[in-house]
């Protein structure tokens, strides 16, 4: 009776904590992720490293399609609230050799 009991406590321990485990990408770990762009952003200029950094780790962590579906509504909702120049950030990707399957447009259709 005490191993059926074990049994059950670590299944549902593994029941809890999986879906932390998978946690999906938040406005802040995009936010974070591409802060060192914004001066190239609304500036021009060269692309910082920290930039090009974000940019690519900030692609791998958004593997799935609700990840990019969150980050293209997040990176939406900050180019609203500062003002970047959106010339710049269409090309931003293709300068930090990244490629993803939507264009960067406050105009994007993120769904």
């Amino acid at each position: 009776m005490a191993a059926l009991k074990l049994v059950c406590a670590l299944v549902l321990c593994m029941l809890v904590v999986e879906p932390i485990a998978t946690t999906a990408i938040t406005c802040g770990d995009v936010t974070s992720k591409v802060a060192g762009c914004l001066s190239y952003l609304q500036n021009g200029g060269n692309v910082p490293k920290a930039c090009c950094d974000g940019i690519r780790s900030l692609n791998m962590m958004a593997r799935t399609t609700p990840d990019r579906q969150t980050v293209c509504g997040c990176l939406k909702t900050a180019a609203k609230a500062v003002k970047i120049k959106g010339n710049l950030a269409e090309t931003l990707p293709a300068k930090c050799s990244v490629n993803i399957p939507y264009k960067i447009s406050t105009s994007t259709n993120c769904k």
